[in-house]
């Protein structure tokens, strides 16, 4: 039983992503939303991330839903830790370590000079991340588009126009 929901659960997420590179959309909007996904998602947002993923969805109807959620795997929970010590190490590099901080202590009065190093790092590496992010997810819906063309992937309901020679 459980194993016929979870099975049913990979089917539609597996539509739907595929959906996600043959809908309406162009190939520029699903990168441009994969990446506007991949730098919300690479922020320090405390969770509040998706939030604001689903209401740029619903604010925006050239942005794909779909897209936009998959940004969220490859910024998964566990890759985020590693993500913002790179961002806190480049924010140091950047404007220097803050004074009086060390492994053994750390004072309240510090937070707001370790949170300037952390969203500074954030921010460039986030804004680097989102435009890897364009260039592989364009490159990515393009060679699927150019497969189903050419027959080499079994999708259902392909739209007629993305079939059609050109």
């Amino acid at each position: 039983m459980l194993r016929g929901r979870v099975a049913e659960a990979r089917r539609r997420v597996k539509k739907r992503l595929v959906g996600a590179f043959v809908e309406e959309y162009t190939p520029r909007e699903v990168a441009v939303s994969f990446s506007v996904g991949v730098f919300i998602t690479a922020l320090p947002t405390l969770g509040a991330g998706l939030l604001i993923i689903l209401a740029l969805g619903f604010l925006f109807e050239r942005l794909s839903k779909i897209a936009m959620l998959a940004s969220v795997i490859p910024l998964n929970p566990v890759v985020k830790w590693g993500f913002y010590a790179a961002s806190f190490s480049l924010g140091t590099l950047l404007l220097g370590p803050v004074l009086g901080v060390s492994f053994e202590g750390v004072s309240l009065s510090a937070g707001p000079h370790i949170l300037a190093r952390l969203w500074l790092g954030n921010l460039i590496l986030a804004t680097i991340s989102a435009a890897v992010a364009y260039v592989v997810g364009l490159r990515l819906v393009l060679e699927f588009r150019e497969r189903i063309r050419r027959d080499e992937v079994p999708v259902i309901d392909v739209p007629p126009e993305l079939t059609a020679e050109e």
